[in-house]
């Protein structure tokens, strides 16, 4: 077995995105499905569901050196929160935007069957987004190190010198997590 790649900390990937035009990508890559899923369980189309989370990025993208500066926020639950805020508002001004497309005769946004397919087969197989609901609602400590063990693939002795504790403390703080989580989504 190979030496494990190392996966910058979402938290490092936004201080950087202002210089780095990479950074964004990798956090983009690795929560744009996630994303997706959150978004598409609370819209009713597939088609809305890609459009808000173009939206949620370009947030996210904006807000990303404001967020270098918060203490204690993870990246995840920060995303996630934007999220929230825009489904929120898309549902506020729904009506409006419709009304204001028509009027300028701008056709709705049309999305390829390719893509509407992807985006079904993803909500299809939702456990995954139930998970991620589920860890951004554990505490800090413990869903940091779920994250990085295993959405990162980042091993025990690596999250503990980011964090500046035990590979024991890290250990407990991923199984109390894992354990939290199948209770919550009741997993075997």
């Amino acid at each position: 077995m190979g030496p494990r790649r190392r996966h910058p900390p979402d938290e490092q990937l936004l201080r950087r995105t202002a210089t780095d035009g990479e950074a964004f990508g990798l956090f983009y890559d690795r929560y744009e499905h996630a994303v997706l899923l959150y978004v598409r369980r609370r819209v009713a189309t597939a088609e809305l569901a890609a459009d808000l989370t173009a939206e949620i990025f370009a947030a996210a993208l904006e807000q990303a050196p404001a967020f270098a500066g918060r203490d204690g926020a993870t990246a995840v639950g920060w995303l996630f929160a934007i999220a929230r805020n825009v489904v929120v508002d898309a549902y506020r001004r729904a009506r409006v935007a419709d009304d204001a497309r028509r009027r300028l005769g701008v056709p709705p946004t049309v999305v390829t069957d390719e893509a509407v397919e992807l985006i079904e087969r993803l909500v299809a197989t939702a456990a995954g987004s139930v998970a991620l609901e589920a860890l951004a609602a554990l505490p800090a400590a413990q869903r940091d190190a779920v994250r990085q063990h295993v959405l990162e693939d980042r091993s025990y002795p690596e999250i503990a010198a980011q964090l500046e504790c035990s590979t024991a403390v890290v250990r407990q703080r991923v199984s109390r997590g894992l354990a939290a989580l199948r209770k919550e989504v009741q997993l075997p």
